[in-house]
C-alpha cells in the first residue's frame, strides 16, 4: 500500500458532481498512417511497466482513520481504459472540440485506476486524435507531460517496450487498511514533529512572504462582491465545452526580446489581452485599472522526484483594463518579478507541509472549503507547462499539437491551460457548458491578442 500525500488526497476531497478533478489533453496527428486499435491497446499495455500507478486504484480507509491508499487493481481491464471513438462526417475541428467537452465532463470511476485514453478517428483531413483523462491525484501538470511518453516516441519507429512482469499484489482488506492506518498514527508523532520543525523553519525563513501572501488573499476576499458578479465566476454544472487557440513560440520570443520579461510573462499578457477582448464582446465595461485575478500554479517538485503533486500558487492581477498591449506586458512582468523576489512560492510550500499535519477528515473539509471559496479569491486559473521542442510520434504518425485540459473549481466558468510543443504554443480552454457558450470567442480572442503584440515589434 502507498498512502496518498495530503495534497494529492485533497484533489479527491475536492471532487463532487460538478467539480471533476481530472487533467487531460487533446493531441492530433498527421494523416497517412493506418491506425490499428488493437495494436494501440497492446502498445499501451506493454508500456504501463514504466508507470505502475496506472494499474492501481484508490482505497478509502474505514472511518477516515488515515488518508486513502493506492493498491494494485486485481481486476485491471486495459480495454476499459483505452477506448475508440469516431467523429461523424465531415469530422471538423468544432466536432472534435465538442467531443472533448463531452468526455471531460464525465467523472472517472473511483473503483478503477483513475485514467482513460480515447483514440478518435474520422478527422476531416484524414488524421486522428488522442484524448486523455488522468485524475489530478495521480499527477501535476509537469508529471502529466512526462507520462505522455507512455504513448509517444521520438521517431516514427516505436521504441522497444520494457519487460513487464507485473502481477497484482493481493488487495488489502478493510481491517488491514484500518490497522495499518492506526499503526501509522502511532508512528506519526515523531514524523509529524520533524515535519513541523521543517515547516516552521520554512515559514520563519519566508515570514515576510507569508504575510504578503496572506495579505493578497485577504485583499481578494475583500472584493467578494465584485468576484461574485464577474462573468468568469458563476455557478457551474456537470457539462463542459472546450476551446482551443494556437500560436508560434518564435512570436512570443520576439515579443520578449523587444519588450523584456519572460516568455511566460508574454503568455500571461496574451491571456490578459484575450480576456479584455472577450469581456468587450459581452458588453462588459472594461475600465482603466480593471483586473482579472488569476491563480497561477507553480510546481515546487524537485527534479527527479517521484510522482505526486508538489505545487504552490501565485495570485496575479491581469490588467484587462489596460488598452496598450506593451503596458500590459510591463505590468505583468513587474508583478511576476515581485512574486519571485518575495518568495511567495516557498511560503506556500511551507503552508502545505503544515496542512499535512491535519487529520484526514479535517483535511477533506479544508479542501472542500477552499474549493467552494475559490471564486472569492480568484477569477480564473491559468497554467503554463513547457513541453518538448521537437516532434513526437504515436504509431508512426507525427503529433501536430497538444492542448491541455485543466479542471474547473467551483464558481470558475473557464480554466486556461497552455502548453508549448515543437515550436508552437497551444491554449486549451475548459469551460462550463451553460455559463460559457462563447468559449470559442474567448479562444479566438487569444489569437487576436497575440497579433496585437506582434504589431508592436
Amino acid at each position: 500500500m502507498d498512502r496518498l500525500s495530503p495534497l494529492d488526497a485533497s484533489f479527491l476531497f475536492m471532487e463532487d458532481v460538478t467539480t471533476h478533478m481530472h487533467v487531460g489533453g487533446l493531441m492530433t496527428f498527421e494523416p497517412g498512417t493506418d491506425v490499428d486499435l488493437q495494436g494501440f491497446v497492446r502498445l499501451i499495455g506493454e508500456r504501463l511497466a514504466a508507470v505502475p500507478r496506472y494499474r492501481q486504484k484508490i482505497r478509502e480507509v474505514p472511518a477516515r482513520l488515515g488518508l486513502p491508499v493506492w493498491v494494485d487493481d486485481p481486476d485491471f481491464d486495459l480495454e476499459y481504459h483505452v477506448r475508440r471513438s469516431a467523429l461523424p462526417a465531415p469530422g471538423t475541428d468544432a466536432q472534435l472540440r465538442e467531443l472533448v467537452g463531452r468526455l471531460q465532463g464525465r467523472p472517472l470511476d473511483r473503483d478503477r485506476p483513475l485514467w482513460e485514453i480515447y483514440l478518435v478517428e474520422g478527422l476531416e483531413d484524414g488524421g486522428f486524435a488522442i484524448i486523455t483523462k488522468t485524475h489530478h491525484a495521480m499527477v501535476d501538470g509537469l508529471s502529466s507531460i512526462d507520462i505522455g511518453s507512455v504513448l509517444l516516441d521520438l521517431t516514427p519507429d516505436p521504441r522497444p517496450s520494457e519487460p513487464d512482469g507485473w502481477a497484482p499484489a493481493r488487495e488489502p482488506s478493510s481491517v488491514s487498511l484500518a490497522v495499518d492506518a492506526v499503526l501509522d498514527q502511532l508512528r506519526r508523532p515523531q514524523h509529524a514533529l520533524g515535519t513541523a520543525r521543517r515547516a516552521v523553519a520554512d515559514v520563519q525563513t519566508a515570514a515576510g512572504a507569508v504575510a504578503q501572501t496572506a495579505g493578497a488573499v485577504l485583499a481578494a476576499v475583500s472584493t467578494t462582491k465584485a468576484a461574485r458578479t464577474h462573468p468568469l465566476n458563476a455557478a457551474i454544472g456537470r457539462q463542459r465545452r472546450y476551446g482551443t487557440s494556437a500560436g508560434e513560440l518564435d512570436d512570443y520570443k520576439a515579443v520578449r526580446k523587444v519588450h523584456g520579461g519572460t516568455v511566460n510573462d508574454v503568455v500571461l499578457t496574451v491571456v490578459a489581452g484575450g480576456l479584455r477582448r472577450w469581456l468587450a464582446t459581452r458588453g462588459e465595461d472594461v475600465r482603466p485599472g480593471g483586473v482579472v485575478r488569476a491563480m497561477v500554479p507553480v510546481s515546487v517538485r524537485p527534479p527527479g522526484a517521484q510522482l505526486g503533486n508538489q505545487i504552490s500558487a501565485l495570485f496575479v492581477d491581469l490588467p484587462v483594463g489596460e488598452a496598450d498591449p506593451v503596458a500590459r506586458l510591463e505590468r505583468i512582468t513587474a508583478a511576476m518579478l515581485a512574486h519571485k523576489r518575495s518568495g511567495q512560492a516557498v511560503a506556500a510550500g511551507a503552508l502545505v507541509n503544515l496542512v499535512g499535519l491535519t487529520p484526514p477528515t479535517l483535511h477533506s473539509l479544508g479542501a472542500r472549503l477552499s474549493n467552494s471559496m475559490s471564486a472569492r479569491v480568484f477569477n480564473v486559473i491559468v497554467t503554463n507547462v513547457p513541453g518538448p521542442q521537437f516532434p513526437l510520434y504515436a504509431m508512426g504518425a507525427r503529433m501536430r499539437d497538444m492542448y491541455p485540459v485543466v479542471p474547473l473549481a467551483k464558481g470558475q466558468t473557464v480554466s486556461i491551460g497552455i502548453t508549448s510543443y515543437d515550436g508552437g504554443v497551444f491554449y486549451g480552454l475548459n469551460a462550463d457548458r451553460d455559463a460559457m457558450p462563447d468559449v470559442d470567442v474567448l479562444a479566438a480572442s487569444m489569437g487576436e491578442a497575440l497579433q496585437e503584440l506582434k504589431e508592436t515589434l
